[in-house]
Parts: structure tokens; sequence; C-alpha cells
């Protein structure tokens, strides 16, 4: 099969290799359409350590089944259109039977080589998935649009974890791939205000076409203020990070009204300080949320209904072989670029 190939950090090869043998509990998998998650670009260049070359990336992508395992024979059929759960769990410890896949004690993740394993992903004609993480697309979502039901429910788990309901006035911080899904996720959710706030314009001019109430901008400051000024001097019900830098965590705690959540789903910086009497004399509640779990075929289901839009996301879709190009424009940051999908 052909793969793009990471052989070395910044430096991809596109080409043949072996294809990858289904074992009893596996589906081979033909993918139509794989997108370039942040993640695959900061591990092109070496800064996270989690993508050792070489390795296969990938892990938002949908295709058909090709080869079924012998354990799972009738389960699924030939030429069926799926989308896989990018978290391979495995299925038998104490989170995993408490539905906590995303905290599996032998959790791996698609397209992922760090030192602990090496998991080839689904930049390739052909990917290998265990059953239990497959779900099928129905035939109204395209592959292109199922590749975004990986970072969907991402936003999904977010806005479950941060305790969200219905009348909520809620604000988000960042508005990349995650934040936009993360507004849709919220007004899908009920929430009566949704606020966002970001240092990009494009992107907030974005995140009202897809939802927001009002926009605010980081670098001019006041977005704390702005929000106790919409809600009587209270402050939000809940604030959700999609950055994870310390400033960012700050203004989330800050501008939540007492009793209040906070949902941390953004991690760029490993530590941070973050205002500690805030959270305990005003008895503040914070929810850190790692992937998803189990929020797939929701995710499916509000791309399919249109309440969570992601064709406005898709920045470019290119062959595969292109990848390369694509992986080093969206390193270099000059395009204001969301999502590329790559199509084998």
């Amino acid at each position: 099969m052909k793969a793009l190939t990471l052989t070395a950090y910044n430096e991809f090869s596109f080409g043949d290799v072996s294809n990858p043998r289904p074992g009893p509990e596996d589906l081979l998998i033909e993918v139509k359409a794989c997108g370039i998650c942040g993640s695959d670009v900061h591990g092109m260049d070496g800064s996270t350590g989690r993508r050792i070359p070489p390795v296969i990336m990938g892990h938002e992508a949908a295709g058909v089944v090709r080869e079924i395992g012998a354990s799972v024979q009738g389960k699924w059929t030939v030429g069926q259109r799926v989308t896989f759960d990018s978290t391979l769990f495995c299925g038998k410890c104490r989170y995993c039977a408490e539905g906590l896949v995303n905290l599996c004690q032998d959790r791996r993740i698609l397209g992922v080589s760090c030192q602990e394993y090496r998991q080839n992903g689904a930049f390739a004609e052909l990917v290998l998935v265990p059953e239990r993480s497959i779900v099928a697309v129905p035939d109204k979502v395209s592959f292109e649009e199922a590749v975004f039901v990986e970072p969907t429910a991402v936003a999904l788990h977010g806005v479950r974890r941060a305790q969200v309901v219905p009348g909520d006035v809620a604000l988000v911080v960042g508005t990349g791939i995650i934040g936009l899904l993360t507004i849709q996720a919220l007004k899908a959710a009920g929430c009566s205000k949704v606020y966002a706030a970001d240092i990009n314009p494009k992107r907030l001019e974005l995140a009202r076409e897809l939802g927001a109430d009002e926009t605010f901008s980081v670098k001019d400051g006041g977005v704390r203020e702005a929000m106790l000024e919409r809600t009587g001097g209270e402050g939000v019900d809940v604030a959700i990070d999609c950055v994870g830098i310390g400033p960012v965590v700050d203004l989330v705690i800050t501008s939540v009204r007492k009793g209040g959540r906070v949902g941390l789903i953004g991690n760029l910086a490993p530590r941070c300080e973050f205002p500690l009497q805030a959270v305990v004399t005003r008895e503040l509640s914070l929810f850190g949320s790692c992937s998803s779990a189990g929020e797939y075929p929701q995710a499916l289901e509000e791309i399919a209904a249109g309440r969570i839009k992601v064709k406005p996301l898709t920045s470019a879709v290119a062959p595969l072989a292109e990848g390369s190009d694509w992986f080093h424009r969206l390193h270099g940051g000059k395009e204001d670029l969301i999502k590329v999908i790559l199509t084998p």
C-alpha cells in the first residue's frame, strides 16, 4: 500500500509500505479521508516527543471495511462506511469497564510513536483498527465530514465533563478547531449564551458564523470585565479553556460566577500557575477533559443533523501524495488554515 511516513523529524516519504494484517479482533479499513491534526504538526517537528520516526501518523479518519478478523465476523460487512475512535483501548481494565476508555490502563493512540509504544495511523491507503473502536457512518455524512467526528467527540466530552445544563451562559477561550466545535457543542447542549475569545480576528468571525453570540479579542483585554457586565456582575456559569496556557487558565477561572464550572481541554503548557484562592473561596469546580469517552455516536448524530457544522472548518482537501507540502504549510503558520484533509 501507499503511505505517508514520517521518516525523520520534518521529513516525509510517500511510497510503498507493507500492508497491515488483521488479527482475529481487527478490521482492516480502506482509508478515504484523514485530517491533519495540530498534534500531528507538532509531532512532525519532534516538539511533543509523541511521534518518534519512523511512523505513519494520522488519527482523524474515515473509510470502508476491507477485511474482517475471524473473531468479529458477522458484526460488519466488507464495504461498510466507518470511522473509528483514535483511542485504542483494551476493553478489560477497570476504566474501560466504567466506560472511561480514554483513561484505559493500556491506552494507545493511532498514529502515535512514543517511548512506550508505536502505533501506525491512517495517512495510508489501509489502516488496522480493533473492532471495538469502529463506528458506522451514516450515508448522509461524507467521508470528509466524518473526519471531524474525532475532534467533535473531544468537544462534546469537554462539554459533558463541565456539566453544562440548558440555560447556562458560557465562555470559550481559544477558537482553534476544538474551540469552534466546543462553541457549537455548547449551543447543542442548550446554552442560552455562548461567548468566545481569541487573538485571531478571522477565527472570531468564524466563531460568530458558527453560533457564538458575541466575540472578544484577548489582545484588546477586558474579557473578564465583559463577562461580568453581561451577567449582572456575577460571571458566566461555565468557562472552557481550549488553549492550555497560564494566562488563559487564569482568565477562565476569574470569569465564572461563584460556584461556577471551569472546563480545561487545552494543554499546550504542561504546567501553569492559577489563582488558587479564587478557586477555593468562590468554590469553583475544575474539570480536566482528555480526548473522548464514547461520544463518537453522538458526534455523528450532531454532524448529520447539522447541529454541529464542520464544512466551514475545512480549509483544503488534497491527495495524500501532497501531504508533506501541506504539513509544512501548516507548520509555517503563514496561512489561516484550520483543517486540511488528505485523501489516499
